[in-house]
């Protein structure tokens, strides 16, 4: 079992992706701080925080639910990086390493909500039928059978005791 967030690989995959952007988006005009910059920014800080908030969610639904967030982020995040390009602010190579690190981001975030959704719809199953009229009468081991159910005396069942 993760202690944190932090031990995510797709957080951290995730963060790096963060960080990668921020230095990389410093070569953009001045007129585009507020405009494509803000919104690059915003979108790539968004996926690990929502990771990480997800995380810290108290049922795997609201995880999940956090995961689509940071997963709408991230697509937002990769068009805003292809615009980018396309205008000139990112260099080709700069575009290359981004895309196999978006991309990256984007299978393990599909792997994770797969196997969340696969635990939050399959239930553990339920102990085959003997074993759970076994456990329902209370015994813990198979002598505790001969002694008769211990729902006897609450239930005011007589035994009849063997010779």
């Amino acid at each position: 079992m993760l202690k944190s967030y932090k031990e995510l690989k797709v957080w951290q995959k995730a963060y790096q992706l963060c960080i990668a952007i921020y230095k990389i988006k410093k070569g953009f005009p001045k007129e585009e701080r507020y405009g494509l910059t803000s919104q690059i920014r915003r979108a790539a800080v968004s996926v690990p925080s929502n990771i990480a908030e997800g995380y810290g969610r108290k049922t795997t639904q609201e995880y999940i639910q956090s995961l689509y967030i940071a997963y709408g982020s991230h697509c937002e995040l990769e068009t805003q990086i292809m615009v980018s390009k396309d205008l000139g602010y990112i260099k080709s190579d700069d575009f290359q390493e981004l895309q196999q690190d978006i991309g990256e981001v984007e299978r393990m975030l599909k792997a994770l909500i797969k196997s969340l959704q696969g635990k939050h719809l399959n239930p553990p199953a339920l102990p085959p039928l003997p074993i759970r009229i076994f456990l329902w009468m209370g015994c813990r081991k198979a002598t505790d059978l001969a002694k008769g159910p211990p729902s006897a005396a609450v239930h005011k069942i007589k035994i009849k005791e063997r010779d």
